[in-house]
């Protein structure tokens, strides 16, 4: 691993200097930043993969619930383009799975939207609806947008600091980007983490004295629910069971699911689009549990014997302020 990053290490200074003079020209004015009267959380990080935003969004949607509230996605992996307000008839190749899945949950309690000009989406949001806040769902280099403020995510297991530019890493922008950020949030850390390794992380990162740290861990549901039904995890212990994972990084997932089952995993890459194939494969199977997204994608091929266990972002210690 270590001999392919350095063979692809200059590729990655060759990126550095793209992303690099791009941020400068925003820093700088040279390329026009929108701000908005309306208050605006940009929510994202810096490397590729999965840091849980979708949950963290979720966290902010509940926080905020007695607001006029609009989420804005870019609808990663759909198969339209332009400014799509989300209904709960929608289809994921129509708008995404996330951005559907988080319809699906809040319903009515929000406006939901995908446009991948985050600036027409906004001013589209605005025109359409009387709101108070608006969400932007992986936004963090989308720089046309001067967002109030910015909750830049990172992985307990894989932080920026860690981490190398691409094509050698999975940076998508220098580590100094880190710097935009009025809030840091450390996510998927152990829920038991101890106060000597959140000082590690803390001094490892080196936050501006105007930026807050939080942690903050995935919570699993007690219950797994389908189509018709719910049922306690806890019933199925020690039974085999089918697993369905299309997401970033399945392991927490997996491993917290081999606390209770055997499990049998099927393993899509993220934001995996099922073939009749695979749908028939997961049919065939007695008992499947996928998680929340992927239900999403599966959730209109008929499938009785699948249920999905949801997460949530939760805190330790301070939650952010914003």
């Amino acid at each position: 691993m270590q001999n392919l990053r350095l063979l692809l290490y200059p590729f990655s200074i060759v990126y550095d200097g793209i992303t690099s003079l791009r941020n400068y020209a925003f820093n700088k004015g040279i390329i026009e930043q929108h701000e908005f009267d309306i208050p605006i959380i940009a929510v994202g990080n810096l490397s590729t993969g999965g840091t849980g935003k979708t949950p963290m969004i979720e966290y902010f949607i509940k926080k905020n619930k007695d607001l006029k509230l609009g989420v804005l996605s870019r609808g990663y992996g759909r198969r339209t383009s332009g400014y799509i307000e989300i209904n709960l008839n929608d289809t994921v190749e129509k708008v995404g799975d996330e951005p559907l899945q988080i319809k699906l949950k809040f319903k009515n309690l929000i406006v939901s939207a995908v446009c991948e000009k985050r600036v027409d989406g906004i001013n589209n949001l605005l025109k359409n609806h009387d709101l108070d806040l608006i969400l932007l769902d992986d936004a963090y280099q989308h720089r046309h947008v001067k967002a109030s403020h910015y909750v830049l995510l990172t992985s307990y297991g894989n932080l920026y600091k860690d981490d190398y530019l691409l094509p050698a890493g999975n940076l998508r922008e220098s580590r100094s980007g880190a710097k935009r950020a009025q809030t840091v949030v450390v996510t998927k850390c152990p829920s038991s983490i101890s106060v000597e390794d959140t000082l590690k992380i803390k001094q490892k990162l080196q936050l501006l004295p105007s930026q807050q740290l939080c942690f903050s861990y995935i919570a699993y549901d007690d219950f797994v629910y389908g189509a018709n039904d719910s049922k306690n995890l806890s019933d199925f212990k020690g039974l085999e069971v089918s697993v369905v994972t299309g997401i970033a990084n399945p392991i927490p997932f997996i491993e917290y699911l081999k606390k209770f089952i055997t499990v049998d995993h099927l393993k899509y890459t993220d934001h995996h689009n099922f073939t009749n194939e695979e749908v028939e494969l997961i049919r065939s199977k007695k008992i499947v549990i996928t998680t929340e997204k992927d239900y999403v994608r599966l959730r209109n091929y008929d499938l009785s014997n699948v249920m999905y266990l949801p997460i949530q972002t939760k805190f330790i210690g301070k939650e952010p302020s914003l």
